[in-house]
């Protein structure tokens, strides 16, 4: 099976990678017709230039008058691609680092899942794998499961299979590194079918040349990731959660989620606890805020997290901010009672809010732990005699 067969074409974008560039268009031309190859220098300064014109016309070459980045010179050869009527592009980067060899494993996959996107999907346990690298995947796997909904392996790798369909109906901005999360999240909300691929991956240090600036790069990133999640709270997470209330209803999706027989009662009690935590914690207006994408990171039961953090309902809420000053006086000792106007101080304000703030975290966790203590006996016995009754019922049948 060939590229032909999936109407693919390759993209090697490159800047400044004069010593693992050659290799790895020697080894894609081994799976390729050299016009089916579109490299695009990214304003290199290096020799990247005279590494190419020894192509001569076997490749596709495009370049940039200076370094826009590899954002830019992506969306670049994608619209290339298009114009040449390619239904989809591999893209692999030119650091040496991805095995072309893996290119089949991608043209088998797209072949039968037409229309997806097809990400590599690297093993970052192995040796050598920079410590940066891993952390940074995690992180970016957490906030893209948060955006879309969907949990990748490896959302980092740029060794994908790009269905170009698609591409013409989304909108990108941007231009650097964070293009590639951009694109992904924006192909997931547009119901893009998503394929992780298990690929190999060499990290060597004495040839391989990295240009994300960690500081820079990742404010980029994260200023995306925060403007991404903005539009997921305000419209795609109701429109995934109203879709999926359509096709399976309320009340089996909010049972299902609490239930989860497979879910240990450490890991229930553990949500719930958490749950009364944050609603009593005083931060209020970003309580669920924080908890949610918490319970999220952490895979707690989300169901019962909410339902446990709603302890702050109206009714409540004035127990809890009475509760939270007079548990701070225990340890707090400079509150003042107020009686009078005449009283009312920025000394005293200040001294009463320090009180309260004290106290209402240190209930928060006696609540959090409290309510995690009971909830894990109260399953232990439940759920204990529960699965007592199916044993019986299973030997009497």
């Amino acid at each position: 099976m060939t590229l032909s067969d999936i109407q693919c074409c390759i993209i090697i974008p490159t800047y400044n990678n004069e010593k693992t560039l050659n290799r790895v268009i020697d080894s894609v031309l081994k799976f390729s017709d050299g016009q089916d190859v579109i490299v695009i220098n990214d304003g290199s300064t290096d020799d990247t230039l005279l590494t190419l014109a020894r192509y001569g016309l076997k490749l596709r070459v495009m370049s940039n008058t200076e370094n826009r980045g590899k954002g830019y010179s992506l969306r670049k050869a994608f619209k290339e691609a298009q114009r040449l009527g390619y239904e989809n592009a591999i893209t692999l980067d030119s650091d040496g680092q991805h095995l072309p060899e893996d290119i089949p494993l991608f043209i088998e996959t797209a072949y039968h899942n037409p229309g997806a996107l097809l990400m590599g999907s690297r093993n970052m346990e192995q040796e050598g794998v920079p410590g940066k690298s891993s952390f940074g995947n995690k992180f970016s796997n957490f906030w893209f499961k948060f955006e879309t909904g969907i949990s990748l392996p490896d959302t980092q790798t740029g060794f994908r299979l790009y269905p170009l369909g698609p591409l013409k109906d989304i909108r990108l901005f941007t231009t650097k590194f964070e293009t590639e999360i951009e694109v992904i999240v924006k192909l997931a909300w547009n119901n893009v079918p998503i394929i992780p691929v298990d690929i190999r991956v060499i990290y060597d240090k004495n040839e391989r040349v990295t240009h994300f600036r960690p500081l820079i790069d990742f404010t980029r990133i994260s200023i995306l990731n925060t403007w991404l999640v903005i539009l997921t709270l305000l419209y795609y997470l109701p429109k995934r959660l109203i879709i999926k209330i359509r096709e399976k209803g309320l009340w089996e999706i909010i049972r299902d989620e609490a239930v989860k027989p497979e879910e240990s009662n450490f890991s229930k009690a553990k949500s719930i606890g958490f749950g009364f935590f944050m609603g009593i914690v005083p931060i209020w207006g970003f309580q669920l805020l924080v908890g949610i994408p918490l319970a999220i990171f952490f895979r707690m039961n989300k169901v019962l997290f909410i339902a446990a953090a709603n302890i702050s309902i109206p009714p409540v809420i004035p127990l809890i901010l009475y509760g939270s000053y007079k548990f701070g006086g225990l340890f707090y000792k400079n509150g003042v009672q107020v009686t009078s106007l005449k009283e009312l101080t920025l000394e005293s304000i200040h001294l009463n809010f320090v009180q309260y703030l004290l106290g209402g975290t240190l209930l928060a966790v006696v609540a959090g732990f409290s309510g995690f203590v009971i909830s894990y006996m109260l399953l232990s016995l439940v759920r204990k005699k529960q699965g007592g009754k199916e044993a019986v019922s299973g030997l009497q049948s």
